[in-house]
């Protein structure tokens, strides 16, 4: 179990590292935090500590309590989730990569005690410094492209424009409290409608559109924090397919994945 990859996060983006990961033969294990703040749950890994188990396309996750089931969920051909967001898991494993996909936008708050090669995905991480390389998360030319020397682009806070619609697309909490979404993911909704109430405030949406990601009912949230995608588009099919983002990003970790000699000889000839 030492010839793995571990990717610490089980959001969109991360997701669709491992599900790239996965189709091409490599063992991984995804360590999620104990109540997941993922907005695209559909297409997240992270849903499996809600659910048990869940599917993202043709791939399945398995939420795991422990180090012995998780060996038996690769086994199974599943990918398995374990609650461990202090990565208590290097007390056991030796990990030839690990992957921080929890898009923090914000430096590691402490040094890895370990020998696994660390790709850092989106700003933050400074390759070089605190990683061993960066992939940039930004749409636009360089999204995907591998960093060895330097950080990502900065958040600018801001979503990706979409038929026009930029920062109206994210929903934001009102106040700080108790989620209670009134919409599901893939519903359609009207400008000025209700989607959710934190603790009796309404959030509306800002223009018509479906309802692309919603983070989970009952989640505690702070004031201004993500908890809601409005996507122009109305379609379905978004709401269940893997972004071209998170797949590009897939490709910049499968670049440093495969410059480092142990561990393309390790991860498929064990």
């Amino acid at each position: 179990m030492d010839n793995l990859v571990i990717i610490r996060g089980g959001g969109d983006l991360a997701s669709g590292i491992a599900i790239r990961l996965h189709r091409v033969g490599i063992k991984l294990i995804i360590c999620e935090l104990s109540e997941p703040l993922t907005v695209r749950r559909s297409v997240s890994f992270s849903e499996a500590v809600y659910q048990g188990e869940v599917k993202v396309e043709d791939v399945s996750a398995v939420l795991v309590s422990n180090l012995s089931e998780a060996i038996e969920i690769i086994d199974l051909g599943k990918i398995p989730v374990i609650i461990d967001p202090e990565l208590s898991v290097l007390r056991e494993l030796k990990p030839l990569v690990l992957i921080d996909g929890r898009m923090r936008k914000k430096p590691p708050e402490e040094k890895i005690d370990s020998d696994a090669m660390l790709i850092g995905i989106g700003p933050g991480f400074n390759a070089g410094k605190d990683c061993d390389a960066v992939v940039e998360s930004k749409r636009g030319h360089t999204l995907g492209r591998v960093i060895w020397q330097g950080s990502a682009i900065a958040d600018t806070g801001i979503a990706g424009e979409v038929l026009g619609f930029a920062k109206e697309r994210v929903l934001h909490a009102p106040q700080a409290g108790i989620l209670r979404p009134q919409k599901t993911i893939g519903d359609f909704v009207e400008k000025d409608e209700i989607i959710a109430y934190v603790d009796g405030f309404p959030v509306l949406s800002s223009f018509d559109g479906m309802i692309r990601g919603m983070a989970h009912d009952g989640i505690r949230v702070h004031k201004g924090m993500k908890i809601g995608d409005v996507d122009p588009r109305r379609d379905p099919n978004l709401c269940q397919l893997v972004s071209e983002k998170a797949l590009a990003i897939a490709g910049g970790v499968l670049e440093v994945m495969l410059s480092n000699s142990k561990a393309l000889t390790s991860l498929w000839h064990e």
